[in-house]
């Protein structure tokens, strides 16, 4: 019987093989290679990696606005989800109507309407003209797209929803004996949050950190729509370069791709030990 079940996994496994051992392992081919301009044979080498250094930029900016948009996420994200928590069935579900809806557009569709905002040109500077907060300004425009908050605000928009839902998930589910066991103790409502609640709801927190900053510091649409091409170059531009930009080098965006990965598994795992460290606290 076993081994019959084992069956079931065995599409999963095929599936895991073609689109993400296979991948992984042209991506590591390709990054610890390099073409032979007379031969064209691929030959091991790692200055694919050693010549990286000139990115940093790129990579600290990757980060800094991947953190920037992830803790605004959590800043908005879970006050949100903790008021959805504590409300009733039927405002629960058109909450959570109301934040799927954008999902159901296409991401691109929902970047380039932020673009109609935020130009020089857009929504927001016609408003500011409109009730003459450009002339007390002594400005033509605000300029807003192609700045590190607009690819901020993009991002924000875009994966918001992926912060909300985990930690609504998690603190919807809680046991309201342990809130009313504080309560009788003497616990007041801020000491509550703190000591209960929080510390339950951490592994909802954990969920939408990843599931946004994953996303985040590997964007390009967002940079590029938003950011102004070469101003605001992130991570995923520069991949994007190395494999179908005027920069083809195939070899340098599978080194960065594989670094990328690395330091997002590093992240992660940094995350889930730190997570499972406060669940323990809270058990004890």
């Amino acid at each position: 019987m076993r081994n019959k079940r084992a069956w079931f996994a065995f599409p999963y496994v095929i599936w895991m093989a073609l689109f993400v051992v296979i991948p992984i392992v042209i991506m590591a081919v390709y990054a610890f290679t390099v073409t032979d301009p007379v031969t064209n044979a691929a030959l091991p080498t790692l200055d694919n990696f050693t010549g990286m250094g000139s990115y940093l930029p790129i990579f600290l900016r990757s980060f800094r606005l991947a953190v920037v948009a992830t803790l605004v996420c959590l800043l908005i994200g879970y006050p949100l989800s903790y008021w959805m928590a504590k409300e009733g069935p039927r405002f629960q579900r058109l909450a959570m109507a109301l934040i799927m809806l954008p999902m159901w557009m296409n991401f691109l569709l929902r970047t380039y309407s932020w673009m109609s905002i935020l130009e020089n040109n857009g929504l927001l500077n016609q408003l500011f003209r409109a009730i003459g907060l450009l002339n007390l300004l002594g400005v033509d425009h605000i300029q807003m797209i192609g700045t590190p908050g607009a690819v901020v605000l993009g991002m924000v928009y875009n994966y918001l929803p992926f912060m909300i839902l985990p930690i609504y998930s998690v603190i919807v589910k809680l046991d309201g004996s342990l809130v009313e066991a504080a309560r009788d103790l003497g616990a007041d409502g801020v000491r509550v949050f703190r000591k209960v609640i929080f510390p339950l709801s951490l592994p909802g927190i954990l969920s939408g950190v990843t599931m946004v900053f994953v996303p985040s510091v590997s964007t390009f649409a967002i940079s590029t729509l938003l950011g102004g091409g070469a101003q605001q170059t992130m991570l995923g531009d520069l991949i994007e370069q190395q494999f179908l930009g005027g920069a083809y080098n195939p070899h340098l965006g599978a080194a960065i791709s594989m670094v990328m990965m690395v330091i997002v598994v590093v992240c992660m795992v940094v995350m889930n030990h730190f997570g499972e460290g406060e669940e323990q606290a809270v058990i004890l």
